[in-house]
């Protein structure tokens, strides 16, 4: 209760600021309404779509093919699926992280997951192709596959290491 008072008194005089910025013509505090409102306009538009697929996977995504393909095996194949899925993710880790987690109740090993995580910051087939535009297919092959090393060894050190302490994700209350 105290933290959900604070945060809309944060809000309370970002809005505040704002107001007075617009008064006084402060251009850099409307600026950074202006990038809020983009902020905001961007979420309000990737956010829903987004959570409806994620509820969709949760759903038509059976168990039994998650664990196939990104649970307890040792199947390297399932740092491939993990990057695939990621470079299909639309919303950054906005939306990676939900179905993260979605992917953790389905069974999916921890380095698995980590991958897809990784992989959907660095992946994203619209942020590639705007890349490669921008610096050349060269640059942008090289940051991939000199990318694709640390991402799996990465989660595969931090996946033992959760797996050795016994972590577990909270469990979401439906």
């Amino acid at each position: 209760m105290k933290q959900t008072l604070k945060n809309y008194g944060v809000f309370l005089l970002f809005l505040t600021f704002s107001g007075v910025s617009f008064l006084l013509e402060y251009d850099f505090g409307i600026r950074i309404f202006d990038n809020f409102m983009i902020f905001a306009r961007d979420m309000v538009l990737i956010i829903p779509p987004a959570f409806v697929l994620i509820g969709l996977f949760d759903v038509w995504a059976r168990r039994e093919k998650v664990e196939k393909h990104f649970g307890n095996t040792n199947n390297p194949l399932r740092f491939v699926w993990a990057v695939l899925l990621a470079s299909t993710t639309v919303g950054g880790t906005f939306v990676a992280f939900p179905l993260a987690n979605a992917l953790y109740h389905k069974g999916a090993k921890y380095s698995s997951i980590l991958s897809y995580v990784t992989a959907a910051s660095l992946f994203m087939i619209p942020m590639t192709i705007m890349e490669a535009g921008m610096l050349g297919i060269k640059f942008t092959l090289i940051r991939l596959l000199a990318s694709l090393p640390f991402i799996f060894l990465g989660s595969i050190y931090l996946g033992r290491h959760l797996e050795k302490i016994g972590y577990e994700l909270p469990k979401i209350d439906q």
